[in-house]
């Protein structure tokens, strides 16, 4: 890993706990004095579900032959509520409070982090989560950060910083790389197989027929493509422009076809040799892959190397010092659950109700025939 994304990660993925707003509805779960109701777990089950990979694979988890996995993530999402519940409790005892700077705060050093405000949107809609999501979980982290910082001691020193650099020298070398920007004309064969099928809803066609109406879309796409590229070779300086105007690739057009610096081995195999063979700001031919025609533009190249300790030191300081307050949150949460009055007044959310029911299903005497069994996600692949 480079050392610049240690903080981006754990800033952007490892939001701690997520909120729940919902107010009335049936109690589920007494903690102390708080309670959790059945709209405040739907909520965050809704949300765990459509962030989860599961659902981004076409899984219906609340079908009923995907109630095993759906009962894992019931128990995570129980948990995650409790333990939401008795953090919140505990920051509410402190007087913890945060104010709309500090998150303001927060959000800006994320955006510096991964470059644009375009970029963490763009992040956001890859994941499912909405900006005011968003903003909810991070003004969260920033109240545990706080309490965190009341728990003790989480500075890191220099020379901890340095051990950490040298036990884990591989995270921070990295191989040849080139950064490219592309503009996509979208041609998926089955795509548009699918498209010319609704256009011809209610007429027989052959396969010829089908075959020939295909072709005749994407050579309409290459045509396109073959425009595009000619565009772009009148002025190579439009090209961010041309991208987000032209390019069918919503991830990266958004950025003018940015796709960032990447090695050999990410990228479908045509696209990569055109890129790898480009020299900076060089253009390709129109490149044909699975995905349909690409015009690359080579902005960039980096040589095989190791980030140097001084480039990386606050970012591994940074990274310890909150694997320091999670390991602090994590030994709070630990005391704060012993010593709580915990009532599960619906007995199914009961976490070792829910596992009782897991391992009931794992039991091969409750399992159906193994043609019936098999569950969504293996049928996707």
């Amino acid at each position: 890993m480079k050392g610049k994304k240690l903080l981006v990660t754990l800033a952007v993925s490892a939001i701690l706990f997520t909120g729940c707003g919902l107010k009335g509805g049936n109690t589920i779960i007494k903690i102390n004095d708080s309670k959790i109701t059945q709209g405040q777990f739907d909520k965050k089950l809704n949300q765990t579900i459509g962030t989860s990979m599961f659902s981004q694979m076409g899984v219906d988890l609340k079908n009923n032959k995907n109630t095993f996995l759906l009962n894992l993530i019931k128990e995570r999402v129980v948990n995650e509520l409790i333990v939401k519940t008795l953090l919140d409790e505990e920051i509410k005892k402190r007087g913890i409070k945060i104010t709309n700077k500090d998150t303001e705060d927060a959000i800006k050093d994320i955006i510096d982090k991964v470059g644009s405000k375009e970029q963490l949107n763009n992040i956001l809609k890859q994941n499912g989560m909405t900006s005011s999501q968003f903003r909810n979980d991070i003004a969260e982290q920033v109240r545990i950060k706080k309490l965190a910082e009341q728990l003790g001691n989480s500075d890191v020193s220099d020379a901890d910083a340095k051990k950490y650099y040298d036990k884990h020298i591989q995270r921070f070398k990295y191989p040849e790389q080139v950064r490219a920007s592309h503009i996509l004309v979208a041609a998926n064969r089955k795509d548009l197989e699918e498209l010319v099928k609704a256009e011809n809803e209610g007429k027989e066609l052959s396969q010829a027929d089908l075959n020939a109406k295909v072709d005749a879309k994407i050579k309409e796409k290459k045509d396109k493509a073959e425009k595009i590229l000619s565009e772009v070779k009148k002025d190579p300086s439009k090209f961010a422009k041309i991208a987000k105007e032209n390019s069918e690739d919503p991830g990266s057009a958004i950025n003018g076809g940015d796709l960032g610096f990447f090695p050999r081995g990410r990228m479908v195999a045509e696209f990569e040799k055109a890129a790898f063979n480009l020299k900076p700001n060089t253009l390709s031919d129109v490149i044909q892959t699975q995905f349909g025609y690409h015009i690359i533009y080579v902005t960039d190249r980096k040589a095989a190397g190791q980030e140097p300790y001084d480039k990386v030191q606050k970012d591994i300081k940074e990274f310890l010092k909150n694997q320091k307050q999670v390991e602090m949150i994590d030994e709070l949460v630990e005391s704060l659950k012993k010593n709580a009055k915990i009532e599960f007044v619906d007995p199914s959310y009961d976490p070792q109700n829910i596992q009782a029911e897991v391992q009931k299903q794992l039991d091969p005497k409750n399992q159906a025939p193994q043609e019936e069994k098999i569950p969504d996600i293996q049928k996707k692949k």
